[in-house]
């Protein structure tokens, strides 16, 4: 894989100043610190509807702020008992083509593209309040959320946000598709990302993304769930996706996507970033590292939160009661 390789490179040398991180976290004898910056957590409610992909439910979501070192928490307002769900890496099981947290016999669905959200504006603690048992699709992204998230405002909190600086390579996966973690090479954590469908419509993309919550709302927030026409035609024989039409779901047949245009022209790479960025919010501290990822999915990111929480003997914050 040339031009993954030479992109690791690139990465390697490259020397990015940004005030985002601290140069505290360079060249750091221990992986798991603080002082990097504050929590953060939101001023206002705020709320969001929408149906979900895989039960077509209509749902209702709200973030509500959350006391600091409580976390990401989803909370099923459609019980009586309000069960708590931690957006933790041990509450996760498995699914196909979405990551899904369960606790106390309660699950939620696809709650990446809100954490992503989350992580992506640093937002560290917040209550998700969920009227089902899946979140909402939006438009296929995590736009909304931000959106919506920004003009709730953001406020700083006392406590200092955890941040684990990776100083060993971490990877998982095989010769077909692996995600990996590796030590930074600049004060600004990195994502790579290379999707390769081979030949047709999707076709080979790759996406380099230097982390800020800036750049995050402008270049990632707004890439959208994608998948074949061949694929879509099989979830709806399954009686899945009933719902989802084109306006909130990319479907490529062989010239392009169906009654939609692209966002970005590697907007499905970007995509797949969107989603390392929630998957790995599930180790509830900040990941200082040079990510690179080829073909990888919600099952390799989740195991990458995974051994990163148990190679630094970590746990992960827990949800308070709300």
């Amino acid at each position: 894989m040339p031009l993954l390789q030479s992109r690791v490179r690139r990465l390697a040398s490259r020397r990015v100043l940004s005030t985002f991180y601290s140069p505290l976290l360079v060249n750091v004898a221990f992986p798991l610190i603080k002082n990097a910056r504050r929590q953060r957590t939101i001023n206002q409610p705020v709320s969001l509807s929408g149906f979900s992909y895989w039960s077509g439910q209509d749902v209702t979501v709200e973030f509500h702020p959350a006391p600091e070192n409580t976390g990401c928490t989803f909370v099923r307002v459609d019980l009586d008992s309000r069960t708590l769900i931690p957006a933790a890496v041990q509450n996760r099981i498995e699914t196909p083509r979405r990551t899904t947290l369960a606790a106390e016999g309660c699950s939620v669905e696809m709650v990446e593209h809100a954490l992503s959200a989350l992580a992506g504006l640093q937002i560290d603690n917040c209550f998700i309040h969920v009227s089902g048992s899946e979140m909402p699709a939006w438009d296929g992204s995590c736009r909304d959320a931000v959106q919506a998230l920004c003009e709730a405002g953001v406020t700083e909190q006392d406590s200092e946000r955890e941040t684990l600086v990776v100083d060993k390579v971490i990877r998982v996966g095989d010769e077909q598709s692996w995600i990996e973690a590796r030590p930074p090479a600049t004060r600004m954590s990195t994502i790579a990302y290379e999707l390769n469908y081979g030949p047709g419509p999707i076709g080979h993309q790759s996406v380099e993304f230097a982390f800020n919550p800036e750049r995050f709302r402008e270049e990632i927030a707004s890439a959208r769930t994608f998948l074949l026409e061949s694929e879509a035609e099989a979830m709806l024989r399954a009686g899945i996706g009933e719902k989802a039409t084109y306006e909130n779901l990319l479907v490529f047949a062989e010239d392009g996507p169906l009654g939609n245009s692209l966002r970005f022209p590697d907007e499905c790479a970007r995509h797949k970033i969107l989603d390392i960025i929630g998957d790995l919010a599930l180790t509830g501290f900040d990941v200082h590292a040079d990510i690179v990822a080829y073909r990888s999915g919600h099952r390799h990111n989740t195991e990458l939160a995974r051994q990163l929480c148990e190679v630094y003997d970590t746990t992960c914050i827990q949800g308070q009661a709300v």
